[in-house]
């Protein structure tokens, strides 16, 4: 089996979807993906949640990674005079975020690891200034990121072991690099690197209304690879299956609960349920930091859009004005119809319940 040294060595991401600059961080701006490749700069934390909240960058390893440097933001953009006055200003920074895509773990998850990590500093004498505590908020917020793509060549090991040579895997929406920071991926790292190591491997990507994350992103994403893609509307998912023209699917998670329910971008649950049926196997592939083994499945927002993204196409009206319009972002997969959960420490199998705090470990 290949080492993750060999996998290191192996992966050269041709996509960076998130740069750090020290005092400032360039994203790439994946609303205007795929005809155009600009990146925007965000100094603030409110500039980082704007970002976050109109979808330029999304995924949620990638809003994780930008929130963690989004704190670091906060200290370098309100310049406080002391460490008090800095935690107050993190707080802030937390919440104003926070608020921006309420369903991704990973959000709040980073916001609270950088200001639980500050306060620690500064308690433990670390950081007796808020200069130094900005230089080790940085080195913290590297470190979520150096993390998450560690997690994503695990995650690809792991995913690698339900990978044939000649295999076609069907997706949903984009959980590749462009959705995690890294330019690997959760879903896709098994292709990408299947893929590197020789493999001859393709992707099905369904288009992902009314965002098309999966024709915009997933096709762009994997073209640039030079992996071979076949884009299929949303709903010939369930003939797609029926045919035989997938061996399986590998899906991202936003959220996965302590007995399997898994959160995911909307379309997840009807191929999860077709899947089942068919006796295709369904695996979700996300890294620790997305489970959340507090919550219960009827305490999740599930985040509602702008009605128009389901009016429009790129602001151009494809349905009557003011139509009622119901556009929910994520839907939840029940634990039964789901064959295995692939994170960076291991493959959970069912029962969840008690499977997934033993591997996970939180």
């Amino acid at each position: 089996m290949v080492t993750l040294e060999e996998l290191k060595a192996v992966f050269k991401p041709k996509l960076k979807p998130i740069i750090w600059r020290e005092d400032s961080l360039d994203l790439l701006d994946q609303s205007a993906l795929p005809f155009q490749t600009t990146y925007i700069t965000v100094k603030t934390p409110e500039e980082v949640a704007k970002a976050i909240k109109l979808m330029q960058v999304r995924g949620a390893p990638a809003i994780g990674i930008t929130a963690g440097y989004g704190m670091v933001l906060a200290l370098i953009s309100t310049k406080p005079n002391t460490l008090n006055e800095a935690i107050e200003e993190l707080v802030k920074a937390k919440q104003i975020m926070d608020q921006a895509r309420p369903t991704a773990v990973n959000l709040s998850w980073a916001t609270s690891r950088m200001l639980n990590f500050a306060k620690k500093k500064i308690e433990e004498g670390e950081a007796k200034s808020v200069s130094e505590l900005i230089q080790l908020m940085k080195e913290e917020a590297n470190r979520i990121y150096e993390e998450e793509l560690e997690a994503e060549l695990k995650i690809g090991m792991y995913g690698l072991e339900k990978i044939s040579d000649g295999d076609t895997i069907l997706t949903q929406c984009n959980a590749g690099g462009l959705a995690t920071g890294t330019g690997l991926g959760t879903a896709l790292a098994p292709v990408k690197l299947a893929h590197y190591l020789g493999m001859k491997v393709s992707v099905i990507a369904p288009e992902t209304r009314p965002w098309l994350q999966g024709s915009r992103l997933t096709v762009y994403e994997l073209m640039a690879e030079g992996i071979q893609v076949t884009l299929i509307t949303d709903t010939a998912v369930g003939l797609v299956i029926y045919k035989n023209m997938v061996n399986s699917v590998m899906v991202g998670a936003d959220r996965i609960l302590k007995d399997g329910h898994v959160f995911n971008k909307i379309g997840t649950f009807k191929e999860a349920v077709i899947s089942h049926e068919l006796g295709i196997p369904f695996y979700a592939l996300a890294p620790s930091s997305s489970f959340d083994l507090k919550s219960k499945v009827d305490e999740i927002k599930i985040e509602e859009r702008d009605p128009n993204e389901v009016r429009t196409i790129r602001g151009i009206p494809i349905v009557p004005e003011n139509v009622k319009v119901y556009n929910p972002v994520f839907d939840v997969t029940p634990p039964k119809y789901i064959t295995a959960l692939i994170t960076e420490k291991g493959v959970i199998y069912p029962p969840f319940e008690k499977n997934i705090p033993k591997i996970i470990g939180l």
